[in-house]
């Protein structure tokens, strides 16, 4: 069963799933003779009978590489640069015009796919003989856009297919994209290109930025799953929720280039499997500094993200690296100030005590209750670390002398010990809260202390957006967070993880540090969302109620590009003494917390049974990227996938039957998918590994060993 005849088999299955035609005599040809009576396996042809490529095919009892020699002859004698290997598991690919080795690839190109790039070859240039469109990028005085094109484009001239770019935020990441793209366009190294964020807030910013600096080159946002990408335009604008629920619908060869924003949280897990699909040449796109990883005391989570990103783009340092420090210096972001005032209890940096009677036992769920009571069982007081602070515990006072301080602050300055008063600006102000329910209590608190600033009492000066993967979400965000950069009114935006990373409004002079985070990586994201420059704007202010700024090293050394730190103001005084616990609060990856569907117009609106399916195929993806199948059980499990996005809305479990009803049916049936597994008992054992996994986590069931249930569902 290893021989070359039944590999065959399944390479012509491969390449129907490509899209070529097999039985039309023109697409594709078996045996075809060559000169010198050679004959190659098979020849790859355009729609007009001119030769494209040619495949090899091997044995699966021999190592593909024992093909290269015979597939680059059979090129050569036909004059075509695409070159295949494959024994029907394995697939390896070559252009011989361009690169110096194979390299192994998910699918054969389909045959648009290598026309597109053999017409591009013909009059193709070095990109670097190609001007940088300065009105995109470069321009300004920004000397960096340029440099970091011009090394990615000497990396890509170089051969490399993956490269890594760092640039701090609000230096213009996007539209050096945009220009980078321009002139892979315009020297025909790219025909199509995928451009990739993790929530659709950054899409729709991507999409109107590639709108707006390519307006020659066709850019169009893919708004939700099951929309068909639109093969005439030249760049791709997807989610990588959208993309990990519709790359195999593709060739590897669909997309020349692709761009990967924030790719320091993008790329791992389930997301990896879909961006691994496409063969274009990658470039990544962060905000976060690379060299955090030698640190002592950087974060585990931190660290694994630089390590995997690294290792993802296979370089040890950043292709292109601009720092915020550079950019300060430059001119191009604003420095900060820091105002730390921190409470009594936040302070508490060895923990605060808290009684079994200083707790509204009433107010609490039971398996709260329960887990208090387990705690207090063997001792009372209970030591509490202050980073818990609006997980699990709140103190009322806290929030509103955070409040008060804020008004008192912002209206009167800061006089510290050596006499000099220092005033922060009115504007614009984020506040980083931690749950909903501290949210919306802070925009409460917010409102009610700037009522006297309000032009009616209707108005919202203070407003929250909250964004957990769960009913807590803020439907009408998008509407929100328009509202807060576009208009006067709210001045005050509260959020819980919806302007951590990528939003942008130059306009803000405050953020609120209401949240701690051990993170560096969210810490300098957040951090980043003041930097922008903006007319009459030369700074903005750090306020910090958390100490997370002492976590992170921010000091009042200018060692940041001009940073000014302000000395703790003295604790407000009043702490009261009672506590309410609340529901723990599990801290999400930001790459899984947008689930806020948009229609066609950026309309924010809820879809629960889209929301779902899209958690189910995300479910799938990690259930399949830790297994090792080969391409015919691939090829039935993602049919399976596809009936499980279809059916969503009631489907609770995939049952083996299902094979043996259309559309599966059509496939063979459960005897197919039977024979591909290797018996029903394997089947069934399959299946019940995937549901477990798959319906497990999408329904929300939480799990035996996590009784506050913080396993949160992804409905």
């Amino acid at each position: 069963m290893t021989n070359e005849a039944f590999a065959r088999i399944k390479i012509d299955q491969i390449l129907r799933d490509a899209g070529w035609r097999l039985t039309d005599g023109l697409s594709v040809r078996y045996e075809y003779p060559l000169d010198g009576g050679s004959r190659a396996d098979y020849v790859l042809f355009d729609r007009q009978g001119r030769a494209l490529g040619v495949l090899e095919a091997k044995s699966t009892s021999v190592t593909l590489s024992a093909g290269e020699a015979q597939g680059r002859r059979y090129a050569d004698l036909l004059d075509v640069p695409f070159i295949f290997l494959s024994n029907g598991e394995e697939i390896w690919f070559r252009d011989k015009e361009q690169d110096a080795h194979f390299r192994a690839v998910k699918t054969v190109f389909s045959q648009d796919d290598l026309v597109r790039r053999r017409a591009a070859r013909g009059i193709r240039r070095s990109p670097l003989d190609i001007r940088i469109d300065t009105r995109i990028a470069g321009g300004g005085g920004r000397y960096h856009q340029s440099a970091c094109i011009d090394a990615v484009c000497r990396e890509i001239v170089n051969g490399r297919r993956k490269m890594l770019v760092e640039m701090a935020t609000g230096t213009g990441k996007t539209r050096t994209a945009a220009a980078l793209l321009k002139r892979l366009f315009d020297a025909n190294w790219a025909t199509r290109a995928l451009f990739v964020v993790d929530r659709n807030t950054l899409a729709i910013q991507a999409e109107e930025a590639f709108v707006e600096h390519l307006p020659t080159l066709p850019c169009y946002r893919v708004p939700k799953s099951g929309r068909r990408f639109q093969d005439e335009k030249r760049v791709t604008i997807v989610t990588l929720q959208t993309l990990v629920n519709e790359y195999e619908n593709y060739s590897s060869g669909y997309f020349d280039m692709i761009v990967i924003d924030e790719c320091h949280r993008s790329i791992y897990g389930e997301w990896r499997r879909a961006l691994d699909h496409f063969d274009g040449i990658k470039v990544g796109l962060t905000a976060t500094p690379c060299v955090m990883r030698d640190a002592p005391d950087v974060d585990e989570d931190d660290r694994k993200a630089v390590r995997d990103t690294l290792r993802f783009f296979e370089v040890t340092q950043p292709t292109y690296r601009y720092s915020m420090a550079e950019a300060i210096a430059d001119g191009h972001l604003v420095p900060y100030e820091i105002y730390r005032a921190m409470t009594a209890r936040t302070a508490a940096t060895d923990g605060f005590s808290v009684a079994r009677a200083d707790i509204d036992w009433t107010a609490m769920d039971d398996a709260t209750r329960t887990e208090l009571e387990a705690l207090f069982a063997d001792r009372d007081p209970l030591i509490v670390d202050p980073s818990a602070l609006e997980r699990k515990f709140t103190v009322p006072e806290r929030n509103r002398a955070m409040v008060r301080e804020f008004r008192d602050v912002l209206e009167n300055g800061y006089t510290g010990p050596n006499g000099i008063r220092r005033a922060p600006e009115w504007g614009k102000t984020i506040v980083f809260a931690v749950t909903k329910r501290h949210a919306e209590t802070l925009a409460r608190m917010f409102d009610d202390a700037f009522a006297d600033q309000k032009p009616s009492p209707t108005t919202r000066y203070a407003d929250f957006v909250v964004s957990g993967m769960g009913a807590d979400d803020s439907v009408d965000g998008q509407a929100k967070i328009k509202r807060f950069t576009k208009e006067p009114f709210p001045q005050i935006l509260v959020s819980v993880n919806m302007l951590d990373t990528g939003f942008d409004c130059p306009e803000l002079r405050n953020l609120v540090m209401a949240r701690f985070t051990h993170s560096s990586i969210l810490y300098q994201q957040m951090r980043g969302r003041g930097t922008r420059l903006a007319p009459g704007k030369n700074r903005f202010t750090m306020w910090d109620f958390t100490g997370v700024t002492l976590r992170h090293g921010d000091d009042e050394t200018p060692d940041e590009g001009g940073v000014v730190v302000v000395r703790e103001a003295k604790p407000p005084t009043g702490q009261a003494r009672r506590m309410l616990t609340l529901d723990v609060h599990d801290e999400i990856d930001p790459g899984t917390r947008e689930w806020v569907t948009v229609d066609e117009t950026g309309h924010a609106f809820l879809d629960p049974d889209a929301a779902r399916a899209g958690a189910l195929g995300a479910a799938f993806e990690t259930w399949l990227a830790g297994r090792d199948f080969h391409s015919d059980q691939v090829r039935v499990l993602h049919l399976v996938k596809e009936q499980i996005k279809a059916n969503a809305a009631d489907l609770e479990q995939f049952d083996s039957w299902r094979f043996d009803v259309a559309p599966l049916s059509m496939n063979g049936g459960f005897e197919r998918a039977r024979a591909v597994f290797g018996g029903e008992a394997e089947l069934e054992r399959i299946l019940s590994s995937m549901n477990e996994a798959v319906f497990g986590i999408a329904t929300g069931s939480a799990h035996d060993d996590d009784p506050l249930g913080t396993d949160k569902p992804l409905h």
